[in-house]
């Protein structure tokens, strides 16, 4: 189970039945997911000469050439391409879209295309973003999807049809037609369940795939049972980077990073196309700067060069001087840059003492000793408010049903040190959405003070003292399934059940999931034979992304019915 290959093979498929030179035309909705995957060179190669928008209408018109739409089949990209086969700008068209397309869509389009220009319409079920070969998202963010309908246990119409849409797209990429099971507690993913298995008995032929002699799992889950995961500092690399910067679509933005050389003002990251990425991605930032230590050492080795390197900012500058290196190292310069402006923004926000009480309060119940570091920070002016936050959020979700808690008080705090109201509102957002009643199994329990040694990983030198011992709650529910061990009480099918340890397992995470947990799924993948797991979520969510989606809803919740207040707000740290 690959999903970047399974999104590759129908994209290959579609320019390789399309012979000749030819222009590929896409959506809003399409674009990332051909982005995600695919390059321009990698399509170049099969003759697909000019890539472009269909809502673009400034098209050069170009008759000899053979046109690929891929298009969601959308009401939107339905209506741009009646306009676009009323007038067409090339020769022969090939339409192709990313799920399944409505009779009278068809119908409208034979009605407009009164040349004659279409030579087929196929159904290719790329309809989601690949990200990671077992790491998949919808896309479905703020501001464009609403997740939550009039309350946070329903779901926004539009938003549910497109999950149900990409789910069983996923489904039929990788050729399963699964057992479902969901969280009880989530009537989201309840009703997400009962959804994805009507469809599936509808569109019975298309399921009809060969049986294996262990049936594959959907498995349905809500973010709101584990809103600890999204909430932490990250300090594995691909994490880290989308917790502090953002990849958005395999692309980070560092236009606005101090001093930054024109190259490398947006820069891309893919497994396919940059080994050391695919080598370096799970790996925390110690062994990252210890990696690129190394490659520059052999560099000056090769070329007799000296400057003496101990920390990142000397790899920096040693990339500045050496423009030649710049050329030759590829794509490691771009990672130097990177891990520069991740050291720069971690001392800037001192997250190494930030993320110290992130874990002790995600992993241990020391009430005493959190709360007066807690306090310690909430008083300095070098912690951001965003951490503020975070942290008091963190410790009311652990604290929450202790009658020694002082939520109030640290509430009172926060006020008295000028943190926004707000901001501070999403405290009680956060216990609302996902406070002990709102979850179905004890987040915090697992773990104690006298289970796990604390760990520091030490690397590059300025890089050390960082904790990793968090653990997300998915490890443990996937562990339980694949020893056949998860309750059927607490994870109930939908449909027919099997008491079988499930070999492949497809789970959905309703609310988002996060590069830690991918890099979880990653870690069982490769370290159980005979299990393939594949991990997708609505998004995926950093901490400022999670907490603007939940500030969204209660906005939105106590908006119902009533005239329309002023949004708050976009929470989220300053890069500056």
């Amino acid at each position: 189970m690959d999903v970047v290959k399974a999104v590759q093979n129908y994209i290959n498929k579609m320019v390789n039945e399309v012979p000749g030179m030819k222009v590929l035309l896409l959506d809003a909705e399409t674009t990332p997911i051909i982005s995600n995957v695919m390059t321009q060179s990698s399509l170049l190669s099969h003759e697909t000469y000019l890539v472009d928008r269909i809502d673009n209408r400034n098209r050069d018109r170009m008759r000899h050439l053979k046109c690929i739409c891929f298009l969601r089949p959308t009401t939107d990209s339905i209506q741009l391409l009646v306009e676009e086969l009323r007038d067409p700008c090339y020769g022969d068209y090939h339409l192709y879209f990313s799920n399944t397309i409505k009779k009278s869509s068809i119908e409208r389009l034979a009605e407009v295309d009164e040349q004659e220009v279409v030579r087929e319409v196929q159904e290719y079920f790329a309809d989601y973003c690949a990200i990671n070969p077992d790491f998949y998202s919808l896309n479905l963010s703020l501001p464009q999807h609403h997740l939550y309908g009039d309350s946070k246990h329903i779901w926004d119409g539009k938003a549910l049809q497109r999950v149900v849409e990409g789910v069983l797209a996923v489904l039929l990429s990788l050729k399963k037609k699964p057992l479902i099971r969901y969280e009880r507690i989530s009537k989201m993913a309840e009703k997400l369940a009962h959804e994805v298995l009507y469809q599936i008995q509808e569109e019975g032929p298309l399921f009809d795939f060969r049986r294996t002699d262990t049936p594959p799992i959907l498995l349905i889950l809500d973010r709101r049972n584990d809103p600890v995961t999204p909430l932490l500092s990250q300090w594995t690399y691909q994490a880290m980077v989308h917790e502090l910067l953002g990849i958005h679509n395999g692309r980070v933005d560092l236009s606005d990073v101090p001093d930054i050389r024109p190259e490398l003002k947006e820069i891309v990251l893919s497994r396919d196309q940059d080994p050391f990425y695919k080598k370096n991605m799970y790996l925390n930032i110690g062994d990252l700067g210890a990696n690129i230590k190394s490659y520059v050492e052999e560099y000056q080795s090769k070329t007799k060069l000296s400057m003496n390197i101990e920390s990142i900012s000397d790899m920096k500058r040693f990339v500045e001087e050496y423009p030649e290196f710049r050329k030759l190292s590829g794509n490691v310069s771009k990672h130097v840059a990177l891990a520069s402006e991740l050291s720069r923004l971690y001392e800037k926000e001192n997250l190494l003492e930030v993320s110290e009480l992130e874990q002790s309060l995600a992993c241990y119940e020391q009430h005493s000793s959190d709360l007066k570091s807690l306090q310690k920070l909430i008083e300095s002016p070098n912690i951001s408010e965003e951490s503020k936050i975070r942290l008091v959020i963190l410790y009311s979700l652990r604290y929450e049903k202790s009658q020694s808690n002082v939520i109030t008080s640290l509430i009172d705090q926060l006020h008295k040190h000028g943190v926004s109201e707000h901001k501070i509102s999403l405290i009680g957002s956060m216990i609302q959405y996902s406070g002990t009643e709102q979850r179905q199994d004890d987040l915090f329990s697992n773990e104690s003070i006298f289970s796990k040694g604390k760990s520091a990983f030490k690397g590059l030198k300025g890089v050390e003292n960082v904790y990793t011992q968090h653990s997300p709650h998915l490890a443990q529910t996937l562990e339980l399934l694949i020893k056949g061990k998860l309750k059927e009480t607490s994870y109930p099918f939908v449909g027919n059940s099997t008491k079988d340890r499930p070999q492949d397992i497809i789970v959905f995470m309703v609310g988002g999931a996060t590069y830690e947990e991918a890099r979880h799924v990653a870690q069982i993948n490769a370290s159980t034979p005979g299990v393939r797991i594949v991990l997708g979520g609505t998004t995926v969510h950093n901490s400022d992304s999670f907490l603007n989606e939940i500030q969204d809803a209660f906005y939105r919740f106590q908006q119902s019915g009533s005239p329309a207040g002023t949004r708050p707000p976009k929470f989220g740290r300053s890069r500056r």
